[in-house]
């Protein structure tokens, strides 16, 4: 029987690191001490962060939130293997791309809020964060245009000379929606400089990856459509910085598009408003914590000697002092304006948006204009 490694890269599955934290295989390069490190961090503040807002959700504080928990190890391989100019279409769980590439947090947080301190002035839902500063587009809760949207872009920067690649998320369940199969026919035609990358979490909400696709991977369906796939170990950093770089060199260098499946798993709820006991079961999550990519790269790190229980006791609790002053600042923000409403509809605002601004503002209970 073929082992994963001497199967074909669409049916195999890419790993560096093992369970245990141990490199399979010596001979392969590694990013520096230092990223490293930083991996390390993101992903641990990603972690932390997302409890946080889990807990914020349940008192009420915000809306809805979608944590990435146990599917770190793909965002935070993303920041380090593309560039900044590179723009990021995200699903729901790689929002973390923004904080990597340096998107205050306060700000990012005050996305969640809705309130005035996000730069979207409260009309996205939570978790649907984007920033132009950090080229990263809000995703869309109707599952799979953002991978259309992210072959066009892909197009047009090649049409302006510019050597931008775009990186498009989705999750397994929007594999069986019109606008993936539209993406990869229009970026496999015109090997567009892009990659898209399926984190196979087993559960599209309640439905379990094996009963959303025929396919012995979703990689495979790579081949319909003229381009490579490759499947990694989605709890395995290292495996999936090293083919999300080799892929956005290819596409950078104008060889085409690429499919990666990065096999995962949430082990948390699809979002706040999902209740995960209903449809699998606590062996099966208790079997992924084991896999947990956070703690897998912690394991290499400390045997690399970069680790150790002081430094992350530290580390831990310098992210959580963060993370509270950021709270702190952020639910202390008003809600957006009501001048707000009718700002970024026109250059120039026309007189009947005028009138109905400044009746809407004379109505009263407006927040404070500043």
């Amino acid at each position: 029987m073929d082992t994963p490694s001497q199967l074909a890269p669409d049916l195999g599955l890419l790993q560096i690191l093992s369970e245990d934290g141990k490199l399979v295989d010596e001979s392969l390069g590694l990013p520096s001490d230092e990223v490293l490190g930083r991996m390390h961090e993101l992903m641990l503040r990603v972690r932390r962060l997302d409890e946080r807002m889990m807990l914020r959700q349940r008192q009420g504080k915000i809306g809805f939130y979608g944590a990435t928990t146990g599917q770190e190890a793909t965002p935070v391989a993303t920041v380090f293997a593309t560039q900044p100019s590179d723009w990021i279409f995200p699903a729901l769980r790689e929002n973390a791309v923004m904080l990597g590439r340096g998107f205050p947090l306060e700000k990012w947080l005050a996305q969640v809020y809705g309130n005035s301190g996000d730069v979207l002035k409260g009309r996205q839902m939570p978790s649907h964060m984007s920033g132009r500063e950090v080229n990263q587009v809000s995703w869309g809760s109707c599952l799979g245009p953002q991978l259309t949207q992210a072959v066009g872009a892909a197009l047009g920067a090649r049409l302006r000379g510019d050597d931008m690649v775009s990186v498009a998320f989705l999750g397994d369940g929007t594999t069986s929606e019109p606008d993936f199969h539209t993406a990869m026919n229009f970026a496999g035609v015109t090997r567009a400089p892009c990659v898209i990358v399926c984190q196979n979490n087993h559960w599209a909400i309640s439905v379990p990856s094996e009963k959303q696709s025929a396919s012995e991977t979703f990689a495979i369906k790579a081949r319909a459509y003229g381009m490579p796939g490759i499947r990694v170990d989605g709890n395995d950093v290292l495996a999936v910085h090293q083919v999300l770089a080799e892929a956005v060199a290819r596409a950078r260098r104008g060889e085409g598009p690429t499919l990666i499946e990065a096999v995962t798993y949430r082990i948390g709820a699809h979002s706040s408003s999902d209740d995960p006991t209903r449809y699998r079961s606590d062996d099966e999550v208790a079997l992924w914590k084991t896999r947990d990519p956070l703690l897998r790269l912690e394991r290499f790190l400390t045997a690399r000697g970069l680790l150790d229980e002081a430094k992350g006791e530290a580390l831990a609790e310098a992210i959580d002092a963060e993370i509270s002053r950021a709270i702190a600042a952020v639910e202390g923000l008003e809600p957006p304006t009501r001048r707000s409403l009718f700002e970024d509809v026109y250059d120039a605002l026309p007189w009947h948006l005028e009138e109905q601004c400044a009746e809407s503002l004379a109505l009263g209970d407006a927040p404070k204009e500043h």
